[in-house]
C-alpha cells in the first residue's frame, strides 16, 4: 500500500516538473521570437510588401455605455470598445521553429497601427484608444482591442421633447491614409450591443453601420469611412412627472378664476400667480434645450398655456368692469337680456336667490312691481280710511249716532272735515313721494343686478370654454 502511494506522488511530481519545464520553454521561445521579429522592424511605415496595394483594416465597435447626452451643446459621450484587425507582412513566423508558439502579446506602440480616428469628435483633449497590448499571430494577423471614451457631435432635434428620438452618428476613418492605402471594412453589419449597460434616460434601439467612400474638396483621392448610427429614444417618465403633470395641474387653475366671486378681489391675482408659475417651468425647459429655431413640444405647450392664461386674465378684468357697473351705467341692452339673461343663464345654470329654472327674471320683476304697487295702494287706502273714521267719530260726538251728515252741517263740523281732508292730501303726497323714491331705488338696484348677472353668466361661459381648451391641449401633448 505504501509503495502505491509513493508511486502516485512521484508521478504527480514528475508531471509538475514537466509543466514547469514547458512553461520555461515557452517563455524562452517567446523571448527569442520577440527579439527576432522586432530586430529589424520599423513601426513607422505601412507594413505591406507591395506599396501599390491597399492594406485592409477590419473595424468593429462595441457600445458599452452611454455616459451623457448634452442636448444644449449637442455632444454625445459614449464608452466604446474598439477592435481593429489587420495583417502585418513583416511580423510572420513559422510556429514550428518556436516550439509551436502561435501567438504573442506585445505593447501596441511597438508595431505599426492604423491612424483610425473619430471624425466627428467634439473633445478638446485627445480621447483616442488606450495603448493596450496587441495580439500578434504567426500568420501576421494583429488584433488590437482598446477601450475609449468618445465625445462626438450629434445633431439633436428637440421638436418633440420629451417624446423625441435621436440619431447620433459615429464616423471612423483614417486621418492620413486614403482609400488606395488603407481600406476599412466592417467586422459586423452593426455595432455590438451585447454588453450594453442600460441608460436611465435613453433607450438604445440599434446601431446600424454603413461604409462610405467620400472624395473631399482638398484631395482627389477617395477616403473610406464607417459610420455607426446610434438610434436613441428618450425615456419620458421623468419629464412627465416633473414638468408635464405640474403644468397641467396649474393650467386647470386658470379657468377656476372665472368661478371665483368677483367681490373677493382675488380673480386677477390668481391669474397672475398661475402665469408666474408657468414662466418658471418654461425657463427650466429653456435652460436644458439648445438655442435653436425648433421649439420643443413641451415649450409650445407652455407658450399656449401662458397665452391662454393671459387671455383669461384680460377677460377677467373686462368682466369685473361689467360686474361693478353702477347707477350711472346704461341699462342692459335688449339683445343682452334675451340672449344672455334668458338663454345663456339657463344653459349654464346661473340663477339668483329665489330664482330657479322655471321662474324667469322678467316674471320675477313683474311680481316685485305688482307687490310694490299693492303695498302703496294699501297704504293710501289705509290713510283714507283713517281720515273717514276720524270724521265719523266727530259726527257721533256732536249728537249724531248714525253719523248722518246731511241732517246737520255745522260750521265746526265742516271745518273739521276740511282739516282732516287737507291732512289726508298731505299724507297721500308724502306716501307717493316715498313710493316714487322706492321705485327709483328698486330700478337702480335692478339695473345693477342685471349687469352683475350678465357678468356672472359670462364668467361661467368662459370657465367652460377654457376648461375645454386646457383639456384638449393636455390630451394633444400626451398623445
Amino acid at each position: 500500500m505504501k509503495n502505491r502511494v509513493f508511486g502516485y506522488l512521484l508521478q504527480c511530481l514528475s508531471i509538475s516538473v514537466l509543466f514547469q519545464v514547458a512553461d520555461s520553454a515557452q517563455g524562452k521561445y517567446a523571448q527569442m521570437l520577440f527579439h527576432d521579429l522586432l530586430q529589424d522592424y520599423s513601426n513607422a511605415l505601412r507594413p505591406v510588401e507591395d506599396t501599390d496595394k491597399a492594406l485592409n483594416v477590419t473595424l468593429q465597435i462595441t457600445l458599452s455605455q452611454i455616459k451623457d447626452m448634452d442636448e444644449r451643446n449637442q455632444i454625445l459621450t459614449a464608452y466604446l470598445w474598439i477592435r481593429q484587425t489587420w495583417y502585418d507582412a513583416y511580423l510572420k513566423w513559422d510556429k514550428d521553429d518556436y516550439d509551436g508558439l502561435d501567438s504573442i502579446r506585445i505593447p501596441s506602440n511597438l508595431v505599426w497601427r492604423p491612424d483610425i480616428v473619430l471624425y466627428n469628435k467634439a473633445d478638446d483633449e485627445y480621447s483616442g484608444p488606450v495603448d493596450t497590448n496587441v495580439v500578434l499571430r504567426y500568420d501576421g494577423q494583429i488584433t488590437w482591442d482598446s477601450p475609449a471614451i468618445t465625445k462626438s457631435s450629434c445633431v439633436v432635434d428637440v421638436s418633440y421633447f420629451p417624446f423625441d428620438n435621436q440619431q447620433c452618428n459615429l464616423t471612423f476613418g483614417s486621418w492620413t491614409y486614403n482609400g488606395n492605402q488603407i481600406d476599412i471594412d466592417m467586422g459586423m453589419d452593426s455595432g455590438d450591443l451585447s454588453d450594453f449597460v442600460e441608460n436611465v434616460e435613453w433607450e438604445c434601439h440599434g446601431m446600424p453601420a454603413a461604409k462610405n467612400v467620400i472624395t473631399y474638396g482638398c484631395c482627389s483621392d477617395p477616403y473610406p469611412d464607417i459610420t455607426y448610427t446610434l438610434l436613441l429614444k428618450r425615456r419620458s417618465s421623468f419629464y412627465i412627472f416633473n414638468l408635464l403633470i405640474p403644468c397641467v395641474m396649474i393650467s386647470f387653475l386658470a379657468p377656476l378664476g372665472f368661478y371665483l366671486p368677483a367681490d373677493s378681489g382675488e380673480k386677477v391675482s390668481l391669474g397672475v400667480t398661475v402665469l408666474l408659475a408657468l414662466t418658471v417651468f418654461q425657463l427650466m425647459v429653456a435652460e436644458s434645450m439648445p438655442p435653436s429655431e425648433s421649439v420643443p413640444l413641451i415649450g409650445k405647450y407652455y407658450i399656449a398655456t401662458m397665452t391662454m392664461i393671459t387671455a383669461s386674465t384680460a377677460l377677467t378684468i373686462f368682466i369685473m368692469n361689467i360686474h361693478h357697473c353702477g347707477a350711472e351705467a346704461k341699462p342692459v341692452p335688449d339683445w343682452a337680456k334675451v340672449f344672455i339673461l334668458d338663454y345663456m343663464s339657463k344653459i349654464f345654470f346661473v340663477y339668483e336667490v329665489g330664482e330657479n329654472c322655471t321662474t324667469s327674471q322678467k316674471e320675477k320683476e313683474k311680481e316685485v312691481k305688482l307687490q310694490m304697487n299693492e303695498n302703496v295702494n294699501a297704504k293710501v287706502q289705509g290713510e283714507a280710511s283713517t281720515c273717514h273714521n276720524k270724521y265719523n267719530v266727530s259726527a257721533v260726538d256732536n249728537g249724531h249716532p248714525n253719523g248722518d251728515l246731511k241732517e246737520e252741517r255745522s260750521p265746526e263740523n265742516i271745518n273739521l272735515y276740511m282739516c282732516t281732508c287737507a291732512h289726508h292730501d298731505k299724507i297721500t303726497k308724502n306716501i307717493e313721494y316715498i313710493a316714487n323714491c322706492f321705485r327709483e331705488q328698486k330700478a337702480t338696484c335692478a339695473k345693477g343686478a342685471e349687469w352683475k348677472k350678465v357678468a356672472k353668466v359670462m364668467d361661467r361661459f368662459f370657465m367652460w370654454v377654457f376648461f375645454i381648451m386646457v383639456f384638449l391641449m393636455s390630451i394633444s401633448i400626451i398623445r
